[in-house]
């Protein structure tokens, strides 16, 4: 897995959410991230899929909240973390 951050934990870069949209919403548990640049990459990578309407990453609890348009592909989304180098570890809700 990747780290975007210094060996002591910290990062310069801030967290980045997606505005909260209607649809069907999923948490995720995913392994690796610790900081918000961590969070703002993921925002971009889930965010950039398609039928993702809004993304919200929770860093210290390992969690992932996704709204999709219709029901979420876990296998895509899975997918998409594992290349950013996370590890979407399954569904928390």
């Amino acid at each position: 897995m990747s780290s975007c951050c210094t060996p002591g934990g910290s990062c310069s870069t801030g967290t980045a959410q997606s505005p909260a949209a209607e649809g069907a919403t999923t948490v995720y548990a995913v392994a690796g991230m610790s900081c918000g640049h961590c969070a703002a990459t993921l925002t971009r990578v889930v965010g950039g899929l398609d039928g993702v309407l809004s993304v919200e990453v929770d860093v210290a609890a390992g969690r992932v909240t996704v709204t999709t348009g219709g029901a979420p592909d876990d296998a895509l989304l899975a997918e998409a973390v594992g290349e950013a180098g996370y590890e979407l570890t399954g569904r928390i809700a």
